[in-house]
């Protein structure tokens, strides 16, 4: 059967996905937007952190979120309500990621020229959106401490990408079989250079410093 043509289709997604990514990039380089894709399973606390981050930022940033889901507007109406900043939802049909095309469109819905930082809430999976570069200039995820300290493990592409890993629900760590020492160890076993902040979303415990490191690369990015 060495007449058999094989092509391998996965491979040429990515790559054109890559390039329309490098090319979001530069245009939003170009008018000074800084994308945040935050990333993480279900129920690890996504929106409850952005809220508090928003909230610490909103006087200092003028922001924008993208909430991707498969359905509803759920998130995209607990934010505004809760920041009162700008606020869409991105239905994915079904996908469960976003590519670079798709997050353009979502970008193209948001007034570009008033907003100094999007953020793109993904869609709640582990594997596939790590697969597709969105275009943004920061990748973020966060980890609960219910998933446990052994996720970095079992999906290490995650955890690879990301500049930035929060630990979220710590104030529940009593009563789970977390190692925060072995979770740090995990994490850093996949990606050395990942900042890595544990948070309580609903106290606001941490939140600050979230902040902080996201102010500073968006000001290095600006450079």
């Amino acid at each position: 059967m060495s007449d058999v043509k094989v092509i391998e289709i996965k491979k040429s997604i990515f790559e054109e996905n890559g390039r329309e990514a490098d090319e979001l990039r530069a245009e939003l380089k170009s008018k000074g937007v800084f994308l945040l894709n935050l990333m993480s399973s279900p129920g690890s606390g996504k929106t409850t952190t952005l809220i508090s981050l928003i909230n610490k930022l909103k006087s200092r940033l003028r922001i924008a979120v993208m909430e991707a889901d498969i359905d509803s507007d759920v998130d995209a109406v607990k934010i505004k309500q809760a920041t009162g900043i700008e606020s869409i939802q991105l239905h994915t049909g079904g996908m469960c990621h976003l590519d670079a095309e798709m997050t353009r469109q979502g970008l193209e819905n948001l007034p570009l020229e008033d907003i100094d930082l999007a953020i793109l809430e993904n869609v709640g999976n582990l594997v596939c959106p790590a697969e597709f570069d969105t275009g943004s200039c920061c990748n973020a995820m966060i980890l609960s401490v219910p998933e446990g300290d052994d996720k970095a493990l079992k999906y290490p592409l995650m955890f690879s990408i990301c500049d930035l890993v929060i630990i979220n629900k710590i104030d529940v760590m009593p009563y789970f079989n977390f190692d925060m020492d072995k979770c740090l160890s995990n994490i850093h076993k996949r990606n050395p250079k990942a900042e890595v902040i544990p948070i309580c979303a609903l106290s606001g415990e941490g939140v600050d410093r979230v902040a902080e490191w996201l102010m500073e690369r968006i000001a290095d990015w600006q450079k």
